[in-house]
């Protein structure tokens, strides 16, 4: 699994014209990639890893502090494009992507791991077009791979 996260001001989801609760105040964005052969050890992995990353500062202006720690909230999005390759030709390939239906329930326990870890989650709409709106505060930004590929 690959996340793109982003710490945030505000992260919001419209999907046809309504945002439905999905928005967040102060914490990360996350963009998440279920990859072909990805199992439920890959969703806890990235759900304690990105809710136990250190990237908001402290009072002294340092990145010591979690999500968990200020109490912050997540937007959890799935994106099957975090797994496209450019590496050929102008049209990514998507082989490497989960299907649809291993990819939701991979998608739903990285969510569950995250609220089980005492965080407020509002999530995309799995499979639909979305907006999204990313205020980055930092600007952060970090990509994280189940493989520890980066």
């Amino acid at each position: 699994m690959r996340a793109v996260v982003q710490r945030v001001v505000r992260g919001s989801v419209t999907v046809e014209g309504q945002t439905m609760a999905r928005e967040i105040g102060p914490g990360l964005v996350v963009l998440l990639g279920v990859g072909y052969g990805d199992a439920a050890s890959d969703a806890c992995y990235l759900a304690e890893k990105i809710a136990n990353l250190r990237i908001f500062e402290d009072d002294q202006g340092k990145m010591n502090l979690s999500v968990l720690d200020t109490a912050g909230s997540v937007l959890a999005i799935s994106q099957f494009t975090l797994y496209g390759d450019c590496r050929k030709g102008r049209r990514p390939g998507f082989s490497d992507a989960a299907a649809p239906e291993e990819a939701l329930a991979l998608y739903n326990k990285f969510v569950k791991e995250l609220e089980k870890a005492g965080l407020k989650v509002a999530t995309g709409c799995f499979g639909e077009h979305m907006v999204v709106e990313i205020i980055n505060d930092g600007p952060v930004t970090l990509l994280v791979d189940s493989d520890k590929k980066f």
